[in-house]
């Protein structure tokens, strides 16, 4: 007797927009025990996390702020995963990116200008594609895995950043911390309003999110990637080229994961630094598939990570919580989110051979 995955067939549309939504409230439930395992009111917890980022003004600021950078990457990240492609890497590409616009920020210290903020963002879209065209190129020309190669090249990107930061990008005046001068004026991603942070990275978000909807809706290429995705062998007869689409899926994730490097830089920090953007590249993972690799899923999963995120910052304060827990729910939401896919996709059943 073994136990066996048996396709379900087609499968309804309401069913994959359910599967998501219950992977959450799973994860949810099984927090809400940790927490009352913990001595915790798992009632206070669940005010804490998810209603006080939604109703208070400046905690909703920050959500949209958290979530800006992550529906980026996310989206990036769908382009890969929909065909198939596995970059783990994204956290790498946003730090290059963060330090290919940085270094145009540091060129240009002290000036001002129109063009600088848009050099910046062109800079940090292009050092992050160059970056992920990298695993792309070892994948296409040698079949190294880019699950590996993607991963190892983020703890290069950490290293390039800190060597930046500590030598010769280092503040003179910056009483010997690590951390490059401040940003100019004219490097900075402005408030919509006065007192507030929330910045024209958030339109960018935007636009990026109605691009990538219409590319997989209405064009040839958006067609090619979910083939190549789901039938390698159909997009060869079809005449897609495996090695192009690689190389393009790559290149657009690479690049936006840079462009939220920039943003990231340029809007809520205002200089580089250590530990700039921690984890979002890899939470970023969670966010894609949560939002079932649509541009649009992508960008509500990100706002919902964020709420978490904001939240476990009150947490820690008003609960004592450690922020350890909040990472322990995001690996264990995206198990949830994996194993409600494969749920949905196959039934599980008792065979006797």
């Amino acid at each position: 007797m073994r136990i066996a995955l048996e396709s379900r067939g087609e499968v309804g549309w309401l069913r994959n927009w359910l599967t998501p939504i219950a992977a959450l409230a799973v994860a949810l439930a099984t927090g809400g025990l940790i927490v009352a395992l913990l001595g915790k009111s798992p009632v206070v917890a669940f005010k804490v996390y998810l209603r006080d980022p939604l109703t208070d003004p400046w905690a909703l600021q920050e959500v949209l702020l958290k979530a800006t950078p992550l529906s980026l990457i996310a989206i990036g990240l769908v382009f890969c995963f929909r065909a198939n492609r596995w970059n783990i890497g994204a956290e790498g590409q946003m730090l290059v990116g963060a330090i290919c616009g940085g270094g145009v920020a540091l060129l240009f210290l002290g000036q001002s200008g129109f063009h600088i903020l848009p050099l910046m963002l062109l800079a940090g879209m292009g050092g992050g594609l160059a970056y992920a065209a990298i695993p792309a190129w070892l994948r296409v020309r040698y079949g190294i895995s880019e699950i590996l190669t993607s991963l190892m090249l983020v703890y290069v990107a950490e290293l390039l950043l800190d060597y930046l930061v500590r030598g010769p990008w280092r503040d003179p005046k910056g009483f010997n911390f690590p951390q490059t001068p401040s940003f100019s004026e004219s490097a900075l991603l402005s408030p919509f309003f006065e007192g507030g942070r929330l910045h024209a990275g958030a339109l960018i978000a935007v636009l990026a999110i109605v691009l990538a909807t219409l590319v997989f809706r209405r064009t040839l290429f958006g067609f090619a990637i979910n083939t190549l995705g789901e039938a390698p062998r159909a997009a060869n007869f079809a005449g897609f080229s495996q090695k192009r689409i690689t190389f393009l899926v790559f290149a657009i994730s690479g690049a936006l994961a840079g462009l939220a490097g920039v943003i990231e830089a340029a809007g809520q920090v205002g200089q580089l630094r250590p530990g700039f953007g921690l984890g979002l590249g890899f939470t970023a993972i969670i966010v894609a598939f949560l939002g079932r690799l649509s541009p649009i899923g992508a960008a509500l999963s990100a706002v919902v990570i964020a709420v978490l995120l904001i939240g476990a910052e009150s947490a820690q304060v008003v609960m004592k919580l450690p922020f350890d827990l909040t990472r322990f729910f995001m690996g264990l939401l995206l198990i949830c989110v994996l194993a409600g896919e494969a749920l949905n996709r196959y039934r599980l059943v008792i065979r006797r051979d």
